[in-house]
């Protein structure tokens, strides 16, 4: 923990007395899955905040107090936006009327496996007509360590503003985890760290009048690390299991067993379960900033190379073991019709970012089945080339193909129906068996 300043530059402090009484005006660049839900905790704690999206549809939408993101209804956009807490603009020079910025932009992997960081760049460069002093700035981008030092800070002083003085920096990392009720934007807890200890008390300041707990720690590297290390974890846990539900297959057991077997340890097992891959904007990617960065220090991060490639090539192995279980029918791949049953990367939202879904599909045209999905929350699909609409009747595409390959388990289905109504099923997510329906036509992975 990072304790508060002694004698803070006169800029902090009267920062931190704006944020406590909310007077400060905040600006959220990136409205998206993490910069919505953002900006709106922080309207409903009572600041003044103003989006910056270049997508003028989504600034559009929210102008007419519209939401497009599963979590955030649309009457608490729609509240904000009349009670005058919430607005939105393509312009960043809007940004100079605000006095605390987060940037919540996209940092995605080039396809030859590094780092992405234009957004980041853009987005600073881009704010640097709007800065002035007496402003903080909060990296929540997911990126590798030194990012917000190495990248961000030269931007912002090349404006002749200096860092902990004039202005402050900071990197929060974001932890949403979109289609959950439990923990959320406003209770996860919120990490911070500056590029000075003023800069953390400043934008500590900032999120503690909205978030109910924040976490300060010594650095922005400190908290830059913080997101690596806990996708990182997920990642590997989850390339561990999934190589034992590879392993299992070999010896003819059945992971899901073991694995209810091994949860009734009440200390020193940690649930983890197996599945088609690895999806979303985090998990898949994260790990490899930080592997990336250690390569710039001739260190090489074995253990996370060896869980993506494991993660990776779940999709792969998914469309082997429909197709073995097709040829115990009698069917070859080819020509076989299958569907799919949902290609969200997680239960319960449409968002298909990194889907494993959309790699099996992909795989399974390619080795020409004839391929239809069904998937209530993404009405359509376009991915390397092809598109393709989910089928409206789930239980009669299901009794006319040859397969049901079930890759996202969505709460609203009924696996009970559905298992009855197919010849065949192919379940890399234990939907099945947690409904309750052991029968022989079904196939875990």
């Amino acid at each position: 923990m990072v304790a508060h300043e002694t004698q803070l530059p006169p800029a902090a402090e009267s920062l931190i007395a704006r944020f406590g009484t909310r007077r400060a005006r905040i600006g959220v660049v990136g409205l998206g899955y993490v910069g919505l839900p953002l900006a709106v905790v922080l309207a409903e704690a009572g600041y003044n905040v103003i989006g910056i999206d270049l997508d003028a549809a989504k600034v559009d939408a929210l102008t007419r107090g519209e939401s497009y993101i599963e979590d955030i209804p649309a009457a608490t956009v729609a509240g904000l936006v009349r009670a005058g807490r919430l607005e939105a603009s393509t312009e960043f020079i809007r940004l100079s009327e605000a006095e605390g910025v987060s940037i919540c932009v996209p940092t995605p992997l080039r396809k030859t496996g590094d780092p992405d960081l234009s957004f980041i760049v853009s987005a600073a460069q881009a704010l640097r007509p709007a800065l002035h002093a007496g402003m903080v700035v909060i990296l929540e981008s997911t990126t590798y360590p030194g990012t917000t030092r190495e990248l961000v800070q030269p931007e912002l002083e090349a404006t002749g503003l200096r860092v902990g003085q004039d202005l402050f920096l900071a990197f929060s990392p974001e932890r949403v985890d979109p289609g959950r009720s439990d923990w959320t934007t406003k209770n996860t807890p919120k990490v911070i760290g500056g590029i000075t200890p003023a800069c953390t008390a400043v934008a500590a300041a900032m999120y503690e009048a909205a978030m109910d707990s924040v976490v300060r720690v010594s650095s922005a590297e400190v908290a830059e690390m913080t997101k690596l290390l806990e996708n990182t974890f997920r990642a590997v846990n989850i390339a561990m299991v999934n190589e034992m539900a590879l392993m299992c297959d070999r010896l003819g057991l059945d992971v899901w067993e073991v694995i209810d077997a091994a949860s009734t340890k009440p200390f020193g097992f940690m649930r983890f379960l197996p599945g088609p891959g690895l999806g979303g904007h985090c998990i898949p990617i994260d790990p490899l900033y930080l592997s990336w960065k250690m390569k710039s220090v001739k260190y090489n991060a074995r253990i996370i190379d060896l869980a993506s490639e494991i993660n990776t090539n779940m999709p792969r192995h998914v469309v082997e073991r429909v197709q073995d279980v097709l040829n115990e029918q009698g069917k070859a791949l080819r020509g076989s019709r299958l569907l799919v049953v949902g290609v969200a990367y997680k239960p319960d939202i449409g968002d298909t970012r990194e889907s494993p879904g959309l790699d099996v599909i992909g795989l399974l045209r390619g080795k020409g089945a004839q391929v239809s999905y069904y998937d209530p929350f993404v009405p359509a699909i376009e991915h390397e080339g092809w598109g393709l609409t989910s089928v409206p009747d789930l239980l009669a595409e299901a009794s006319r193909a040859d397969c049901v390959v079930i890759v996202t388990h969505h709460s609203a289905i009924d696996y009970r129906a559905l298992a009855e109504a197919s010849v065949l099923v192919f379940d890399t997510r234990n939907a099945v068996g947690a409904a309750g329906v052991h029968d022989p036509k079904v196939i875990r992975l």
